[in-house]
């Protein structure tokens, strides 16, 4: 089973290796042909040596007296040699550098391109520090054989001369040769056998450490609150230790071998030593020739280790790398159409709703999948707001997310402007429609940067016109450096309230046809809500005209719709205007006096948008 293991190991690993060399043919042949001039001049430097000193030093000794031209030349040789190998070693470092750090770039972009294509689905089973580790050190780990594989390739070739020349010389030496070469061989192939799984466990841990530390990072305000510091230090020190331990078996190993990987070319010279002085008293050969063979044993020992180094991670490769392809062979991508909308046409967008049906996936794939909803239609016309309304777990969220093409309806089908959503080019149906989520995430840049999003043709005068819209524009101008005040990591310089709005502005910034609020003014004052919705419904001059569909709670906010949308299980039970539905509904009346209800009460009531942040940036969020 082990042998079986070893074998597969070390053949998906070279099929990596292959890879590697077909995506960067050219660079990997300027560092072979560097690797294998040094490989050839090594084996040229060992026999100069030899006759240096076998015609030069042995017969000045015999003499008494040293010949200038001779050593002239043999000096020239010897440094004539060493100016060659350094063009060889610069070649071999520069090219196997250039080709390891090219292939992990454009394998971070192809990771992170991959995630960005797989639907929410995808990224919901997956936790967020082990897509982290994908896209970093499981990329480093894959290609990081790389950097000796040049020097393995060159080595590979000066052993087949190293072999070709000692037969050329004397065939007892080249027995000693037969016998040296493959014993390195063969520890370095049982040195990877035996570090296959150890290298497998580092890494899959060096993914579950980091997947530790990024979610207590991210529930800082949960693990503070709930008093949990203690339980989570200890939850990370756990896993840390098995890494430290996995690491420590890793380092074990390696301690055991290396010295026997270093001991053998030695012990190779000392046998060529005594057989040499044998054969030498024999006849058989002479000083010239035992001196070049000691030293091509001696010289060889360093290159040797190449295939070593090779061979010995190639199982953090393979563990790598089917970590990678496990995100580049992923399946579920979003596909778009070919159909595109007119980008010129400032009309709001139609919505409709047909019939659609949609299933979370299960985590695992034996299980069934979560129906969330059920024949779901409706429309938003042109120039309307529609509210959806319902209870937590009614699929206010999920139908947002399919107005937007989040994700994709099960059955049934989502048009805008009477076309399937996912006929429409992406560029098309980013342009025209625009989703605000429930929790804002702003980036750490500055607050012009976190609106245009560098999106083309969003002028300064377009920011504070959105602003205007989001009721933004006057806490932005207050701040220090306006447009250019950095707003920290997540928006910790700002309160709940102000991300929403900032967030809101972004979206209204790149004038959508629909815009898509998904309780997206929850942090805000009822007042300040009430007058970014009823801005929206009528906008100034230069803002945009856009379909509103909103999830909405308040009062005040659901009286602005022109239609109301209740929901209940994933089912459209009534349509209508707030106050038919007021009158006609009793589990919407009781709905909406409890939202009601909730915000009057002291002690549920909540004002995040006048709240200071917390040290970390983050606030409490309420379940609506």
């Amino acid at each position: 089973m082990t042998s079986r293991t070893s074998r597969d190991v070390l053949g998906r690993g070279l099929s990596v290796l292959g890879r590697a060399i077909r995506e960067q043919p050219r660079i990997f042949a300027v560092a072979v042909t560097g690797s294998v001039l040094f490989g050839g001049l090594v084996i040229a430097s060992a026999y100069i040596v030899g006759a240096v000193v076998g015609d030069v030093v042995v017969p000045a000794v015999e003499r008494g007296s040293v010949g200038v031209a001779a050593v002239a030349l043999a000096a020239g040789a010897l440094f004539g040699i060493s100016v060659l190998r350094v063009v060889g070693i610069f070649g071999r470092r520069l090219g196997a550098g250039y080709m390891q750090f090219r292939l992990q770039a454009a394998y971070r972009r192809r990771v992170t391109r991959r995630y960005l294509d797989l639907p929410l689905s995808w990224h919901q089973r997956n936790a967020t520090g082990t897509l982290l580790s994908n896209a970093n050190s499981d990329v480093e780990a894959a290609w990081y054989p790389i950097a000796p594989l040049p020097f393995a390739v060159g080595t590979l070739v000066m052993l087949v001369g190293a072999v070709a020349s000692l037969f050329a010389t004397d065939w007892a030496l080249a027995l000693v040769g037969l016998a040296v070469f493959p014993a390195l061989f063969a520890l370095n192939v049982l040195y990877s056998r035996w570090m296959a799984p150890r290298q497998a466990r580092a890494q899959r841990l060096r993914a579950e450490v980091s997947g530790i530390a990024h979610e207590s990072f991210d529930g800082a305000l949960v693990v503070k609150t709930m008093g949990r510091e203690a339980q989570e230090t200890a939850r990370f020190s756990a896993r840390a230790g098995e890494l430290r331990d996995a690491l420590i078996a890793v380092g074990r190993l390696r301690g055991v071998f290396d010295p026997m990987l270093e001991t053998l070319p030695s012990l190779g010279t000392l046998a060529v030593l005594v057989v040499g002085a044998f054969r030498l008293r024999q006849g058989a050969i002479t000083v010239t020739e035992l001196v070049s063979v000691a030293f091509l044993f001696t010289v060889l020992a360093f290159p040797v280790r190449a295939i070593g180094w090779v061979l010995a991670e190639l199982p953090r490769s393979v563990a790598g790398w089917d970590r990678v392809r496990r995100v580049l062979d992923a399946t579920g991508e979003m596909r778009y159409g070919d159909v595109a909308l007119d980008p010129a046409d400032p009309a709001p967008a139609t919505l409709t709703f047909a019939d659609v049906g949609f299933a979370y996936e299960p985590a695992e794939a034996h299980l069934p999948g979560v129906e969330v909803l059920g024949e779901v239609s409706f429309t938003v016309p042109a120039g309307k707001t529609v509210a959806l309304v319902g209870p937590t777990g009614s699929g206010k969220s999920t139908i947002a997310a399919l107005a937007v093409r989040l994700v994709d309806p099960h059955t049934g089908v989502v048009r805008l402007d009477g076309v399937d959503v996912r006929r429409l080019t992406a560029g098309s149906l980013a342009g025209a429609a625009a989703l605000v989520a429930q929790v804002p995430f702003v980036f750490d840049d500055t607050v012009r940067a976190n609106v245009t999003l560098d999106r083309p043709g969003i002028a300064d005068e377009d920011v504070w016109v959105a602003l205007r819209l989001a009721e933004a524009d006057g806490f932005v101008a207050a701040l220090p450096d306006g447009l250019d005040t950095m707003v920290g990591e997540r928006g910790t310089s700002l309160s709940g309230g102000q991300r929403q709005r900032l967030t809101l502005a972004r979206a209204l910034a790149g004038r959508p046809r629909l815009l898509v609020l998904d309780d997206a003014t929850s942090a805000v004052d009822p007042r300040v809500e009430a007058a970014i919705l009823a801005g929206l419904r009528a906008p100034t001059a230069g803002g945009p005209a856009a379909s509103i569909l909103v999830v909405a709670y308040r009062r005040a906010t659901i009286a602005l719709a022109d239609e109301v949308i209740y929901l209940e299980h994933g089912r459209v039970l009534a349509r209508g205007t707030h106050t038919e539905l007021l009158a006609t509904v009793a589990g919407y009346a009781d709905l909406v006096t409890a939202y009601e209800q909730a915000e009057t009460d002291p002690k549920q009531q909540r004002t995040p948008d006048e709240a200071t942040p917390l040290a970390s940036g983050l606030e409490i969020e309420v379940d609506r």
